[in-house]
């Protein structure tokens, strides 16, 4: 079991320690669920009330929490709680699924494959011709890549994920199970003959550097060209990404968010959960779009919207406003 003192966590995260405890650390949890041998944190002044109550020998906590840690009890006071966690929480990051060997006997790597040094594959894994696998990438049991697509180095695929050919993923990132790069978009239209024709999907996707997508998340692949992400793109779970979408630096997709076809995000667009995107749209750098909103037209720079359909969010909540005052009055 790891087990860490004060001292020894403080010189990680290199925050100022309040209080003294002689205490062991051997795991971290949130306040009201903490023992004694556990870390816990304050991010936010409204939770200082819970500190009382809480068996946590330490906390993390932001400058500004005003109150005492008590008896054998301590702090340590951060810029921002949230981010020092997150390196407490590598500290005791359990291990990863073993490896036996760098690739297993069932995994089904194709002669012309060109695999880096340190690469792992596991059982089940199906590699296809002309694949461009990089240094030190992890792939898990049951991942399909097939023909011509290159994976960056230091790349981590989890099982279940299918990367369909001719699609490309840049150095560092974490693509969850059971994510879909690259499947067909979603391209029909009508024919008095023959129904619904099928348009062929025949682009494919680029994911940048640094990117992170969701558990279940579907990328498009282009009608034409590529469907895009950007570098540091951050995509939730149950996340579609329509074709020939591009998606700037460190867009932000919540869960069961969704962009239709041809949708361009600037940098730093922010996506709340379950909203929706009109196709042909283009939402500028820094935009936010709230959870459960839908998109029909472009949005300037900077702006958050919300609402369906989607309007600024001031006068969002002053529509809101509005309208509960009228039904209220039709109550009376």
């Amino acid at each position: 079991m790891k087990s860490y003192s004060i001292q020894e966590i403080n010189e990680v995260i290199n925050g100022v320690i309040y209080g003294t405890t002689s205490q062991c650390i051997t795991a971290t949890e949130q306040l009201e669920k903490a023992t004694t041998s556990e870390i816990s944190f304050i991010g936010n002044k409204k939770y200082e009330k819970f500190w009382e109550g809480s068996k946590a020998s330490i906390a993390v906590v932001n400058e500004d929490i005003s109150i005492e840690p008590g008896h054998n009890r301590a702090f340590i006071k951060v810029k921002n709680a949230d981010l020092a966690m997150s390196q407490i929480l590598a500290l005791f990051a359990p291990p990863t699924p073993i490896f036996h060997t760098n690739i297993h006997k069932s995994a089904n790597v194709d002669e012309t494959a060109i695999i880096g040094e340190g690469a792992r594959i596991g059982a089940g894994c199906y590699i296809g011709p002309k694949v461009e696998i990089g240094a030190n990438v992890t792939i898990y049991p049951n991942v399909t890549i097939l023909d011509e697509c290159t994976i960056g180095k230091n790349t981590i695929i989890w099982s279940g994920t299918v990367v369909r050919e001719r699609c490309h993923i840049g150095n560092d990132c974490i693509i969850h199970p059971n994510a879909t790069i690259g499947a067909d978009g979603f391209g029909f239209r009508p024919c008095s003959e023959k129904g619904l024709v099928k348009i062929p999907q025949i682009g494919n996707v680029i994911i940048g550097n640094g990117v992170e997508i969701g558990a279940n998340t579907c990328v498009d692949r282009g009608k034409f060209s590529s469907t895009v992400l950007g570098d540091g793109c951050k995509i939730d779970n149950l996340v579609q990404i329509g074709h020939n979408s591009k998606l700037g630096k460190f867009c932000i997709m919540a869960g069961n968010s969704g962009l239709a076809g041809s949708v361009t995000l600037g940098n730093g667009v922010i996506i709340g959960g379950s909203a929706s995107i009109k196709d042909h749209t283009t939402i500028g750098d820094g935009a936010i779009v709230g959870a459960g909103s839908g998109v029909i037209g472009d949005i300037p720079a900077g702006k958050t919207m919300l609402g369906y359909p989607a309007v600024e969010a001031r006068d969002a909540l002053k529509q809101w406003a509005i309208l509960k005052r009228l039904v209220g009055e039709s109550k009376k």
